[in-house]
């Protein structure tokens, strides 16, 4: 027992030279520095233009073009995956998808400018697919033979389901509930809620990108070639121009590509699936979009009203609110912004409810999150100004009314984007990799907390993504199945709830623990007065402050 602790204890002990060679050589290591590891920054230093540091206009307008190209990836695929299964035809698909990319153009201006204030694009949420299914596949609906009037009450229902979530949203938000459950969050808590806001979304990634190698390979492949400036190494440019505007670049390449394959027929004897994912002329967008449309409210009808849908959207929403806050926090991160206050991210959730109400006021059949994907493209160009988000809120407002314009971009193939979203949603998950920095991991207690979250956080959705939600449930209202299936099948809803039970439970036992988690640092950010740069970074504008005090 005695030699193991001498063992552990070998590399701290110092010991005398019986021959004096320690002392004769006591001088020259003192002239040799000492390896220190790197320092801990409480912003992220090497973002060229922050929040407050807007770049020249010609820049920001193609930076927030290329947020705007982003948001196109979800914008269509998801009125792409419950269109068709409502009875809709590709005219249907095309006004719901102009009418959710002029809803997530407002929404993001409102959020930059009265929300969190950080440089997040607000969009349509994966989340509240499995709600809405369950609308689409109810049993009053199958009486209706007509596809399109079934269409029309599905998007009724759903719009009835939004608008109730919406203040359900509005609520928790606005009246500062989501801030009492925030405030508790730690450096080591926010690790798997960051983290799984990236992870949860891999099967947007390499899955979509296989569904057409051809394409999607080479796209990562000419990504990546381009991040690790092998261009500007050959070329000899010194400015960040092939690295800053790679998602343009990388989209145009291989957007010619896919098009010189169409055009060389080489899809025309492949299956369905294959033509749909490789060519550039099967989304139908382009023929039956209209050159103007300006969505109008309650465009498919009044909205319809039932409890358990109503209640099954309100947990898809609370996971939005999951991936929401992750997603502000990776944005202040890469926006060299100081850790968002509780108060600030329940009032951006609030916003995130006036979201979902024009979602179901105008009828574009999803709620609203912040952007993963774009959250990651401010890493990646090192530009997290709050101007270029409301430049790329402004091209998607412009061509949602303008349909041809927006249709010919939004008609990239999915592999394309699928390829980007790669590297975009490891950028995100290593924004949550990064407050590692502030924990002490040479503690067991912080081990334990990281490795079970972030196990869990894989194993739990994956139980119910391949058993449960398959599974018949005979007397179990439909309603119930989604909630519980919405919320357990949610990766960083289940990392988020076991890193903060562990960590409020286990590591804040003393003042050591607490120490260990940086918890005594980062509660200088959880009132929002606290700290000077909470206010030089999320104030509100006209001083509404003064009418609308944080807290």
């Amino acid at each position: 027992m005695s030699q193991d602790n001498a063992a552990c204890n070998h590399a701290s002990a110092v010991t005398d030279n019986k021959g004096g060679a320690t002392n004769k050589n006591a001088g020259a290591a003192k002239k040799v520095e000492e390896v220190k590891p790197h320092a801990v920054h409480e912003q992220l230093p090497g973002v060229q233009y922050c929040i407050l540091s807007p770049p020249p206009w010609r820049e920001a307008v193609l930076l927030g073009f290329q947020h705007y190209l982003l948001t196109l990836g979800v914008t269509v695929l998801i009125p792409t995956i419950l269109v068709p299964q409502m009875g809709g035809g590709v005219a249907e698909k095309t006004r719901v998808f102009q009418t959710l990319l002029f809803v997530s153009g407002i929404s993001t201006f409102l959020q930059s400018l009265f929300g969190t204030r950080l440089p997040i694009v607000v969009v349509g949420s994966y989340t509240y697919i499995v709600p809405i299914t369950s609308i689409i596949h109810a049993r009053r609906y199958n009486s209706y033979t007509d596809p399109y009037e079934r269409f029309i009450q599905t998007m009724r229902a759903i719009q009835g389901a939004l608008i109730i979530t919406a203040c359900f949203q509005m609520a928790i938000g606005f009246f500062g509930f989501w801030r009492n459950a925030v405030r508790f969050l730690s450096p080591l808590s926010v690790v798997p809620y960051i983290t799984f806001t990236g992870l949860s979304l891999y099967r947007f990634g390499f899955p979509m990108v296989a569904e057409c190698v051809e394409i999607g390979l080479p796209t990562l492949v000419v990504f990546c070639s381009m991040l690790m400036q092998y261009l500007n190494r050959y070329i000899g440019i010194k400015k960040p121009i092939y690295d800053r505007y790679s998602v343009l670049f990388t989209v145009t390449i291989a957007w010619l590509f896919a098009l010189f394959l169409t055009s060389c027929t080489v899809y025309n004897h492949k299956s369905e699936s294959t033509q749909n994912n490789c060519r550039t002329d099967r989304a139908g967008l382009i023929t039956a979009a209209p050159w103007v449309y300006f969505p109008g409210f309650f465009q498919w009808g009044p909205p319809t009203f039932n409890a358990g849908e109503a209640l099954a959207m309100i947990a898809a929403s609370f996971v939005s609110f999951f991936e929401y806050t992750g997603t502000c926090y990776a944005a202040a991160r890469y926006g060299s912004a100081t850790p968002v206050p509780p108060s600030v991210i329940s009032r951006g959730a609030g916003w995130v409810g006036v979201s979902a109400l024009l979602s179901g006021v105008f009828g574009s059949i999803t709620g609203s999150t912040a952007s993963v994907e774009n959250a990651g493209l401010l890493a990646l160009t090192k530009a997290g100004s709050r101007r270029v988000v409301q430049i790329s809120s402004g091209f998607m407002i412009l061509f949602s009314i303008f349909g041809k314009v927006g249709a010919f971009f939004a008609s990239v193939p999915m592999p394309i984007i699928a390829a980007l979203y790669c590297v975009l949603f490891g950028y995100v998950s290593s924004g949550g990799l990064g407050f590692l920095q502030f924990c002490n991991l040479n503690n067991f207690r912080t081990k334990f907390v990281l490795g079970f979250s972030f196990f869990l956080g894989l194993s739990i959705p994956q139980y119910f993504t391949e058993y449960y939600h398959v599974k018949e449930h005979r007397g179990i209202p439909s309603w119930l199945n989604d909630v519980v299936s919405v919320m357990l099948m949610s990766h960083t809803t289940v990392a988020a709830l076991v890193g903060f039970v562990l960590d409020v439970t286990l590591s804040r036992e003393d003042d050591c623990a607490r120490k260990d988690i940086s918890l005594q640092w980062w509660e200088r950010f959880s009132l929002y007065s606290a700290d000077v740069k909470n206010d030089e970074f999320y104030s509100l504008p006209c001083r509404l402050d003064k009418l609308f005090p944080p807290s």
